[in-house]
């Protein structure tokens, strides 16, 4: 029986994403459900799957995005992966 109080991905942090991805994982893995039960982990996990990519993405460009100020400081730029530019 699918959870009816799951947490919309969208507001998923990172550590919460990969922790129930593992967790559908596992249960899939376990096998003997029932095939709505399987389609329906299965979607959620490719969703989880694209949550924790697109957060891996925007932490790797803001890091990416570190620009030396004066006086050799290091400071943030606060991108989202649509608004990156290239870094050479």
């Amino acid at each position: 029986m699918a959870e009816t109080t799951e947490t919309p991905i969208d507001r998923l942090t990172f550590d919460e994403a990969l922790a129930e991805l593992q967790k559908t994982v596992a249960e899939l893995e376990t096998g003997g459900l029932a095939l709505e039960r399987s389609i329906a982990l299965y979607e959620r996990g490719v969703a989880l799957h694209e949550r924790c990519a697109a957060l891996l993405a925007e932490a790797e460009l803001k890091v990416q995005q570190l620009v030396t100020r004066a006086g050799g400081a290091l400071s943030t730029i606060d991108v989202r992966p649509e608004d990156a530019r290239e870094v050479e």
